[in-house]
């Protein structure tokens, strides 16, 4: 079936991530975009809920909290069980 190049416009994070996601699942940007736009197509509609979110302000506050723990290198990181195990006994 030809193709016909199409041009979008992401934010360079996003963009960014989602490249990292798509190669984890043996995906290329091209092939994540043609499934999405097929399963439109299946779903007559996009393939998901599309919603405003409704969390608290406590629980906003976690997620940022989670956030910025997560992209501190401030706070230490461990490989596995034994390693934590190791730090949280000394």
């Amino acid at each position: 079936m030809p193709t016909v190049p199409t041009q979008i416009r992401i934010n360079q994070d996003v963009k960014r991530d989602v490249s990292i996601l798509f190669d984890e699942l043996g995906l290329d940007m091209s092939s994540a975009i043609n499934l999405f736009l097929r399963q439109c197509l299946i779903h007559q509609g996009l393939p998901f809920k599309v919603q405003k979110p409704r969390f608290s302000d406590k629980t906003l506050a976690a997620m940022q909290e989670a956030l910025e723990i997560e992209n501190s290198n401030s706070v230490p990181s461990y490989d596995n069980m034994d390693e934590l195990k190791k730090a949280l006994m000394s």
